[in-house]
């Protein structure tokens, strides 16, 4: 199939999925918080199924096994929309470290504030990292993963940003571990590109990064090499 007439038809599967939304949050609401966040995660999976059908994209994982048996901070490359679904599809019951305005959109906005995702406001960051740390802590304490895009923001393939400390702080006052996520989906699905192209993400899960005695700065530096030093092999 055409890459172009694919990602077509996948974006109005995805239009269609999200329409659905609603129904599963308002079973979500009555469930408890680990079984509306696999209830989301299987909407995540299946949109991850719709890709591979209409665009013929998939998806290949090295270090699975770095997987910590219980919660963890993911700290992820952030390429393209790719991950946001994937990392639902590969880890446990998750939620994210996202700008509040996300929550303002119709259907998927509502879908995130039911899912607990913290919401931060960047125009104040002293008040952003209180929120990430003290939110986080209850998320992780209720057995839910956090992932944060220390990068903020999505970045061009080859691009580097600069990495923000709060996932690392989040770590060092908690002390559940950081696990470092590098992956190339920016090259098939780049951001401000509307085709999205055929082949095979690679995926790489660091080892857990303990954080016990250890300053932040040294967390996220540590998360900071292994990821960029990874994408360099992750070039298509």
């Amino acid at each position: 199939m055409n890459p172009l007439v694919g990602s077509l038809l996948f974006y109005i599967s995805l239009g269609l999925a999200t329409l659905c939304l609603p129904l599963l949050m308002l079973v979500g609401l009555v469930l408890p918080v680990l079984l509306r966040q696999r209830l989301l995660c299987r909407w995540a999976s299946f949109i991850i199924t719709l890709l591979h059908i209409f665009c013929r994209l998939d998806y290949r994982i090295t270090g699975a096994e770095n997987i910590p048996p219980g919660p963890a901070i993911i700290l992820c490359k952030h390429q393209s929309v790719w991950e946001t679904f994937a990392l639902q599809a590969v880890f446990p019951p998750q939620t994210w470290v996202l700008k509040r305005e996300l929550l303002l959109i119709p259907i998927f906005g509502w879908a995130l504030a039911v899912a607990q995702a913290i919401a931060i406001d960047r125009g104040s960051p002293k008040q952003a990292l209180n929120q990430v740390i003290s939110k986080g802590r209850d998320r992780l304490e209720k057995g839910l993963w956090v992932v944060v895009f220390p990068e903020g923001t999505r970045g061009q393939p080859g691009e580097k940003g600069k990495y923000n400390a709060g996932g690392a702080m989040l770590a060092t006052r908690t002390g559940f571990p950081a696990v470092p996520v590098a992956h190339n989906a920016g090259y098939y699905w780049t951001p401000g590109r509307f085709s999205i192209q055929p082949g095979t993400v690679q995926i790489a899960i660091g080892p857990p990064i303990d954080p016990t005695d250890r300053r932040a700065s040294e967390v996220m530096s540590e998360v900071e090499q292994w990821i960029e030093g990874t994408m360099h092999d992750l070039v298509p």
